[in-house]
């Protein structure tokens, strides 16, 4: 598509599989496809697994311009977004661990466990903490930014969701929740750094499973807070097990890199996720 940015974004913590190969060739049909290394969780990465990303899509027959984004790379710019939220007064402080919160939400008063895009919604327990203590975690209030953003209004493109979609302050604060903008051990989230990142490398189109749709109206709250453009989406089909569940780096026996051992040519690998 004539003037489409899409990009492919990996995190080398693993051997990329079927699911990746389908998301890379379908990002690469719509547009020009830029790679991304989402590197922020170093403890997971490995130099290894980033090498074997670029030789299974040079195999795939897949390009890219260079140099590739790597977000570890990009720490100052995520703290920077970070701190622009904090001065608009949406962010607080967090020391709650899991299990604080498995306690906090398993108390009768709670009521129903409600399950967001990031696990269970937040009970507010830190809600008011503006100065963060060592340490500790930061986390979006999600009532205080949704009454600076208004209702949320994105486009997608998706066989599954394709139209446009709305969320309003109450599905925001009741479903998602004050989700975690920055992390104790790594200083950022992966919310924050996609959003930041795709504003920096011009995508206008962020192809990327469906397992991500719920996590839109996240970025695009996030993208309104920060003042970046909104881009469209496109969410595409899982693929999934011969049992139905969708594929993990974990499942090394549809690794690309077990096809190749095998003889598997490109074109037998878009046989088999249907392109």
């Amino acid at each position: 598509m004539a003037g489409v940015v899409t990009r492919f974004a990996p995190s080398p913590t693993g051997p990329l599989h079927l699911g990746h190969a389908f998301s890379a060739l379908t990002a690469a049909a719509r547009g020009q496809m830029l790679l991304r290394i989402e590197d922020i969780d170093r403890a997971r990465c490995r130099a290894d697994y980033e090498a074997a990303i670029y030789d299974d899509l040079r195999w795939l027959g897949l390009d890219w311009p260079r140099p590739v984004l790597r977000q570890s790379d990009r720490l100052a710019d995520y703290a920077g977004a970070i701190h622009r939220l904090t001065a608009l007064g949406v962010t607080y402080a967090c020391t709650c661990t899991r299990g604080d919160i498995k306690a906090a939400l398993s108390a009768p008063q709670e009521g129903a466990i409600v399950i967001g895009p990031d696990g269970p919604v937040y009970p507010g327990t830190c809600r008011g903490r503006h100065q963060p203590p060592a340490g500790a975690a930061l986390r979006l209030d999600m009532a205080a930014a949704m009454a600076l953003a208004g209702s949320l209004a994105f486009a997608e493109t998706g066989p599954d969701h394709a139209g446009p979609h709305h969320r309003s302050r109450d599905q925001m604060v009741e479903t998602v929740g004050d989700i975690v903008l920055a992390r104790r051990d790594i200083g950022t989230s992966y919310h924050i750094a996609v959003v930041v990142d795709d504003a920096a490398q011009g995508v206008t189109e962020v192809v990327r499973g469906a397992d991500l749709f719920e996590a839109t109206a996240i970025h695009v709250l996030l993208q309104r807070l920060l003042g970046l453009t909104v881009p469209q989406y496109h969410h595409h089909r899982l693929i999934r097990d011969a049992q139905g569940k969708r594929l993990a780096k974990r499942d090394d026996a549809r690794a690309l890199a077990t096809f190749r051992a095998e003889g598997a040519s490109p074109q037998d690998i878009r046989r088999l996720v249907g392109l």
